[in-house]
């Protein structure tokens, strides 16, 4: 049995439950993200699916993000599976297949660039109540070499991100 500690300090008992979360920011910037989770003991996987909108994931890039380029999430699907490893602290690995604008700030013309995108994460279920959680995380995004030209410049789509995220969520059920 895993012992869940929830923001109130009460202990309970979850063998197995159903979690439904957003990362609601993106709802700011026109975007949207949903995931839907099953947790069974210390073991969970959650399916999401995000678009960011406006939001430009380009300066989450480590040291090749560019300065001339905007990089947008166009709906993409994930697949995360998680391990408990203390009261509400979950580490995980994912893949997700995301497919990405990229818009050429100088010209505005844009394009579109496909990866699968794999990594880890480290998030804490923090509890406001029975049902309803905000989670604070941390990603690590890795994917291949790509590229492609818009206007006159080559993009290359950084090989890593590092991505701090918020998630909203509700465990609607439990037992």
């Amino acid at each position: 049995m895993t012992k869940i500690i929830n923001a109130n300090s009460k202990n309970c008992i979850v063998n197995q439950a159903l979690e439904i979360e957003s990362l609601f920011p993106m709802f700011f910037y026109g975007g949207y993200h949903i995931g839907a989770g099953y947790r069974y003991k210390k073991f969970r996987v959650r399916i999401s699916i995000i678009n960011s909108g406006s939001y430009d994931a380009e300066p989450a890039g480590v040291n090749n993000s560019s300065k001339n380029f905007k990089r947008y999430y166009q709906t993409s699907p994930g697949i995360f599976f998680g391990y408990n490893i203390w009261k509400n602290l979950d580490i995980y690995t994912f893949l997700e297949s995301h497919k990405f604008n990229i818009e050429q700030k100088s010209s505005g013309l844009s394009g579109s660039l496909h990866t699968y995108d794999y990594g880890g994460g480290i998030g804490y279920q923090l509890f406001l109540g029975k049902y309803i959680y905000i989670q604070p995380a941390m990603h690590i995004y890795c994917r291949n070499e790509k590229s492609i030209v818009v206007g006159n410049e080559i993009y290359n789509i950084p090989k890593f991100d590092i991505s701090p995220v918020i998630r909203l969520g509700v465990r609607f059920w439990s037992n």
